[in-house]
């Protein structure tokens, strides 16, 4: 399905999407941490979505999207590109609902998330990130079945049940006695994440975070147009971040809403991985971490009350301790 057929298949995402969507996933999951962390004297707010059942917040737009399919739908399946953690979401949603599931993965994806895509009962359709165009493949395999493509970051489904976390991160400051956020700082690939954020908490600006390198919406906002990333080959750790290009519907939200916008480098990048680790004594994958990097680093201009996209955990084991080594 090309970017043209999809924005003609559905509505624009919505705030009141994004509350129908919380009543939904409410009903399923228990809200993830948020958790205070003290940076420079100020206490900054980061959302732990590397405790989700995944490992990463992706399950919530992969439950809005899939738990809205008609009996005909989900008869006929679903196709989803991704990763790795868009790939569990929809697989872990499609197991709950009875749905069978063809993930669309590049071959470079990492072990954990390949492995565990496929103990969830996806069936795993492998591409070469560099030379073949995920979009097609998955294409075809929809042509083949009539399957629902469950975009990871382009669908408004998504992008609402993205969204659920920033209404979680509202009512937790409430309970906190805080009133916002006033700022949110999100990792972001093709920014599903942070266009669900805009949406959910209106009056909060939007900061987002990409990897160096892959900063094709960073680059996209400053031009006025949708801009694709320079080298697909570039090299990053943060496999999460590596979309080739955003989508209008998120670049309609984003160009209104973002008021930050940086790119981090791996070295902050595994900065942040170490903070996270020995002082919220948790585990984040890079392109979890993005957000976190930036405001270390002192990239971004942070607010009364700022809250932080610890958006997944999903990592090789020894990746992660090297990273972490290099951060000592």
């Amino acid at each position: 399905m090309t970017e043209q057929e999809l924005a003609a298949a559905h509505q624009m995402p919505t705030h009141e999407g994004v509350l129908r969507a919380m009543t939904k996933i409410a009903d399923i999951l228990p809200k993830t941490p948020l958790l205070p962390l003290e940076v420079d004297g100020v206490t900054i707010w980061c959302k732990a979505e590397m405790l989700q059942p995944i490992g990463a917040f992706k399950i919530r737009g992969a439950w809005h999207r899939l738990s809205d399919l008609n009996e005909d739908e989900r008869a006929r399946g679903v196709v989803g590109v991704s990763s790795g953690n868009h790939a569990q979401g929809v697989t872990w949603a499609a197991k709950r609902l009875g749905i069978s599931a063809t993930i669309v993965m590049p071959s470079n994806a990492p072990r954990m998330k390949l492995e565990a895509t496929k103990a969830l009962g996806a069936n795993v359709v492998l591409y070469d990130r560099a030379a073949e165009s995920r979009e097609v493949v998955a294409a075809g395999l929809i042509a083949q079945s009539g399957a629902t493509l469950v975009h990871a970051f382009g669908d408004p489904w998504v992008i609402e049940g993205q969204g659920t976390a920033g209404i979680e991160i509202t009512q937790q400051l409430h309970d906190f006695g805080l009133s916002g956020p006033n700022l949110i700082v999100a990792c972001c690939g093709g920014g599903g994440l942070a266009s669900g954020l805009a949406l959910a908490c209106p009056d909060a600006d939007i900061a987002i975070v990409e990897p160096e390198g892959w900063d094709d919406i960073i680059r996209s906002l400053d031009a006025g147009e949708i801009l694709p990333v320079k080298d697909l080959t570039h090299p990053t750790y943060c496999d999460a971040l590596q979309t080739p290009q955003t989508y209008p519907v998120n670049f309609e939200i984003l160009r209104r809403r973002v008021s930050q916008a940086v790119s981090v480098t791996t070295d902050e990048v595994a900065t942040a991985m170490r903070v996270v680790f020995e002082r919220l004594h948790l585990v984040v994958e890079p392109g979890g971490a993005v957000a976190l990097a930036a405001v270390l680093a002192g990239k971004i201009q942070t607010k009364a009350v700022t809250a932080v996209t610890l958006s997944g955990g999903n990592v090789d084991q020894e990746l992660f301790a090297q990273l972490l080594a290099q951060a000592a």
